[in-house]
């Protein structure tokens, strides 16, 4: 054998020295009994390391008393107890960065919830709050003043020009209040008025089917109601639609064609033209002008109509 492998390992016996003074603090830290009475009554260690000697020769294991001091050295400060850190930021920097995987999920839940609540927010209350302030503002206020403006320049008599300007005073009232659908019920109505304005048509007698009726009115069954069952056309031909309210019902509906109520000559006079050869030579009895609400009669009638008969 060399001299070389011959030679002692003290490296090795160090760590295994180092090995056993920790197992002889784990025996301490196990044995409850240890733990407990004798170190906790502060022994001796020569005491201390009796009893440790007797447990491991319990057991079979021949430990050194160098090594039995060792341990009980190491027990006595604490040299492989572990010490939990202390609360503080570092601690808890450290904490943060061991779970990041499981706070990150978590952080990411609550932004994307955070973020959905606020879009929903947004989306069901801020956009359409700032959609009605923008058009109580600006756009509702404009379009009234535009349509009063093209009603008052059409109009061709007082009635018409009062009448756009009543709509434009309510509406100008609904804006003050902050109500929209106030004032786009006046914008409403004075387009609406812009529109009757600017219609020209005649209003002519149907020939067919039926060209004048008369009834009975219901609170007065001996008397009788005759009316001449009229159309609007325009320039071009076309029929148009109006609005009428039946006296017999106090209902209004959009009609093509409605009796004009007439006195009983006038109503005697067409059946009699009618009769004549199933025309009516003067089936024109009066031409709505622009600029004005009501049709001009050159056939005298009187207030009142129907749209069923």
């Amino acid at each position: 054998m060399s001299e070389a492998s011959a030679a002692p390992r003290p490296a090795e016996h160090k760590l295994d020295d180092l090995m056993l003074a920790m197992d002889v603090v784990d025996t301490i830290r196990h044995d409850q009994r240890l733990a407990e009475r004798e170190l906790s009554l502060q022994l001796s260690d020569d005491a201390l390391i009796g009893r440790l000697r007797k447990i491991y020769s319990d057991q079979g294991i021949d430990v050194s008393d160098a090594i039995l001091q060792e341990g009980v050295k190491a027990l006595r400060e604490r040299r492989f107890a572990y010490a939990s850190p202390k609360p503080g930021v570092p601690r808890s920097l450290a904490l943060a960065w061991v779970n990041r995987a499981r706070f990150g999920r978590a952080l990411a839940v609550f932004l994307i919830s955070v973020a959905a609540l606020a879009g929903g927010y947004y989306l069901a209350v801020e956009r359409p709050q700032k959609l009605a302030q923008t058009e109580i503002s600006e756009r509702l206020p404009q379009s009234l003043k535009s349509a009063y403006s093209q009603a008052l320049n059409e109009s061709r008599i007082a009635a018409a020009r009062e009448r756009a300007q009543q709509l434009l005073a309510n509406g100008e009232a609904a804006l003050a209040r902050g109500d929209a659908e106030g004032t786009r019920k006046a914008i409403a109505e004075t387009t609406a008025l812009l529109s009757t304005l600017r219609e020209e048509y005649k209003l002519r007698v149907v020939s067919r089917p039926t060209s004048a009726v008369w009834r009975r009115p219901r609170i007065n069954p001996l008397a009788r109601n005759y009316y001449l069952i009229v159309e609007a056309v325009d320039e071009n031909g076309r029929v148009l639609a109006k609005t009428i309210r039946s006296e017999e019902t106090g209902e209004t509906a959009t009609v093509e064609k409605w009796g004009v109520r007439v006195g009983e000559d006038v109503y005697k006079k067409i059946m009699a033209d009618k009769l004549d050869d199933g025309i009516i030579q003067q089936s024109v009895i009066g031409e709505k002008k622009r600029g004005y609400l009501e049709p001009d009669y050159t056939t005298p009638v009187t207030s009142g109509a129907i749209t069923q008969w």
